[in-house]
């Protein structure tokens, strides 16, 4: 099991890490929004790799059977293995590529807010919220429990979907009756 976890999670984590690198190379064009449309798209396709890191488990491993638990505890293991590729890559990616990351995004909801017309006060108070989260943001240990939890929602859907579609007992065709039509 240790070998397919790691075999499907580092290929997850470096798609993920080559796309969040790709689009942060092109963040000014891009933009905030369609850029986490991207961003969630691309972990979405790279969590589609555990669909297949289950599969193999249950073929090669589990001989042919698995069960939800099984499935969703290897899909798990996927997801953590991944998501780890990616919270190192956004370590390197915002110390490097954007160091001014947060202030850019903050000035980003500002003016969306401004943009729906919120009020002054809202504003002022979402720029509040906003300055407590970066002050959070900071302290690295957060940093990258923040971020390891981005993608989590994504791979915990994908490992449900592949687990219930993978743990299905796949039937010995040998020991099934043969039905014959009477002619």
């Amino acid at each position: 099991m240790k070998k397919i976890v790691l075999t499907f999670g580092l290929i997850a984590g470096a798609v993920l890490s080559a796309m969040m690198v790709i689009t942060f190379s092109f963040q000014d064009a891009i933009g905030f929004d369609r850029g986490e449309v991207i961003g969630y798209t691309s972990m979405l396709v790279a969590f589609l790799l555990m669909f297949f890191g289950i599969r193999s488990y249950r073929d090669n491993v589990a001989g042919g059977k698995v069960g939800f638990g099984r499935a969703f505890a290897v899909g798990a293991l996927i997801a953590a293995v991944a998501s780890v590729c990616y919270v190192v890559t956004w370590e390197v990616v915002s110390a490097k590529m954007a160091p001014d990351f947060v202030e850019k995004y903050q000035a980003h909801l500002l003016e969306k807010a401004r943009a729906e017309g919120e009020t002054d006060a809202a504003i002022a108070q979402k720029k509040a919220e906003l300055d407590r989260y970066a002050e959070l943001y900071k302290n690295p240990v957060i940093h990258a429990a923040m971020t390891f939890l981005e993608p989590l929602p994504v791979a915990l859907i994908v490992a449900l979907v592949s687990a219930g579609v993978l743990s299905r007992q796949r039937k010995d065709v040998a020991s099934q009756p043969v039905v014959q039509r009477a002619t």
